[in-house]
């Protein structure tokens, strides 16, 4: 980090320095660095190989990972890190030749609560060019029972396994190539988000650059949160009078549309601006017996929770709910069971119980006690960036109003925290831009929103995004684009130029609210 722009030579030569040519540290074989010291790490397998090499298939927690033969020589270290007498972290770290390496490194996040290492995935990135990197978090146990009387544990999947693994592949990579990484990124989502706000919260200087998108963040919030919208639909039972059927789910986001589909013009099936959207489930109470194209008097109150949110008893947010809009995604949260995630937090960490019932909840006490006991360990949810800053860091943060999983007002209301911390819009958006994405379920990346190729323009050449273009896909054709969009950074949102296609981004501009 601290990249700073290399002074005028005519300044040195007028002054009468004469520079000399300083060559590199000494380039270091792949099998050499086995016997690198590094602080905390102990390094157990070196391989090298070349094109065709052939990485053996892995069982993964979220499945089997088929056999992938390497198409670019490599040097892969395998290692672990022990950062307190209860830590066991896994590191991988894949260095690409040097003669096809592009002076970059790109880390790989990790999904929820998950401890394993995608080998393949790291492959992968080794093979566009970047020196990668991931961890296994400290444990390789995809529940909740590592976690059980082992809060260095906590820390370790919470924020140091990150760290741990920076700290060893940039020592690793400088002493391969007998240079320095010249910039180090993060970009990931959900818990992958949440990891890279913590680094730009704690470790200011592991990253250049941090794509942070649809952040599982803030874990004592976010988890009796989310575990909050499932409990108020199931605790009764899937025949208690709160329990709203999936197949009304479609009947709830109709409504919602028409109440605020055309808040920004157009009849796109989108609302652009979900917090600003007036909708309320009432609207749609039946007028008689229950029937599948209303809602219930007990299901209007569920609908109402969902969309408030979770909330102390002196009536404080603990976490924003959904959005209008995204009720098509909500099954996954309401349909038979809460999500899994959210039950090993309380199983794992706040009870240390693998009996807990999850019917027993409640949202203001189990939230505190969650705050008590497991805040420093797990949280990132601090708006001063200023050390981020000052090393120039750029951090680009996602949030999809459609989001899978993960309620997304929060993600909007810590960037103007993050704003208030800083001084202003002007002097976080220097180095800190928010992009919410209308439409979009969660975690957009690649072709279809290319945030991370923005970040390195942004860290590399100075040019900060104004708008991001995102391609909406649709199962139901085929999974093809079939419109395009501009992200605005906020508080812009897109605005239809007046003419066109709606469906082309090219016909849209960026905006100031209400203009």
């Amino acid at each position: 980090m601290n990249h700073r722009k290399v002074p005028d030579i005519g300044f040195f030569l007028l002054a009468g320095f004469a520079f000399v040519s300083i060559p590199a540290a000494a380039q270091q074989t792949c099998e050499s660095l086995k016997s690198l010291e590094i602080p905390n790490v102990t390094i157990t397998s070196v391989t090298s190989g070349g094109p065709g090499y052939e990485l053996p298939g892995q069982a993964g927690a979220t499945g089997e990972l088929p056999a992938r033969k390497i198409q670019a020589p490599f040097c892969r270290i395998e290692a672990f890190s022990a950062p307190s007498a209860d830590s066991r972290i896994g590191i991988e770290v894949w260095l690409p030749a040097a003669a096809g390496w592009n002076g970059k490194f790109l880390a790989a996040g990790n999904p929820g609560f998950i401890g394993s290492l995608n080998s393949a995935g790291l492959a992968g990135i080794m093979e566009r060019g970047y020196v990668a990197a991931g961890t296994d978090t400290g444990h390789v146990d995809a529940g909740f029972e590592w976690a059980v009387g082992h809060p260095e544990k906590w820390a370790d999947w919470g924020h140091r396994a990150v760290h741990e693994m920076v700290v060893a592949t940039k020592i690793l990579a400088e002493k391969y190539y007998g240079r320095p990484i010249q910039y180090s990124y993060w970009n990931s989502c959900h818990n992958g988000g949440n990891q890279g706000l913590n680094e730009a919260q704690r470790y200011p200087d592991d990253f250049d650059g941090i794509v942070a998108s649809d952040p599982a963040f803030w874990i004592t919030r976010l988890q009796p949160g989310s575990l909050y919208i499932s409990w108020v639909a199931l605790k009764d039972g899937v025949e208690g009078p709160g329990y709203i059927p999936t197949e009304k789910l479609a009947v709830i986001n109709r409504a919602a549309l028409d109440a605020c589909d055309m808040n920004d013009g157009l009849d796109d099936g989108l609302i652009t601006d979900p917090p600003h959207c007036d909708f309320d489930p009432a609207t749609i109470q039946c007028a008689g017996p229950d029937e599948p194209s209303c809602l219930t008097a007990g299901q209007v109150q569920t609908a109402r929770k969902i969309y408030a949110g979770a909330r102390f008893k002196d009536g404080t947010p603990i976490y924003s709910g959904f959005e209008p809009g995204s009720e098509l995604t909500w099954s996954f949260m309401i349909e038979k069971e809460p999500f899994s995630v959210n039950l090993n937090y309380f199983k794992g960490m706040v009870f240390e119980d693998p009996d807990w019932d999850w019917r027993t909840f409640d949202a203001d006490r189990d939230t505190k006690l969650g705050i008590e006991r497991t805040a420093k360990y797990v949280d990132g949810n601090n708006p001063d960036l200023r050390p981020f800053k000052e090393s120039n860091g750029k951090l680009i943060i996602v949030s999809s109003w459609n989001s899978l999983a993960l309620p997304p007002r929060q993600v909007a209301e810590y960037y103007r925290s993050v704003e208030k911390a800083m001084g202003g819009a002007e002097r976080t958006r220097d180095f800190a831009r928010l992009f919410s994405i209308p439409g979009a379920g969660g975690c957009v990346v690649g072709e279809n929103f290319k945030a991370f190729e923005a970040l390195q323009e942004w860290v590399e050449e100075g040019k900060a995004p104004d708008r991001i273009i995102y391609g909406q896909t649709d199962s139901g054709r085929g999974g093809k684009v079939y419109r395009t969009r501009p992200v605005c950074a906020y508080p812009d949102l897109p605005r239809y130029k007046g003419s066109g296609d709606i469906n082309d981004a090219a016909n849209f501009t960026c905006a100031p609210p209400g203009e």
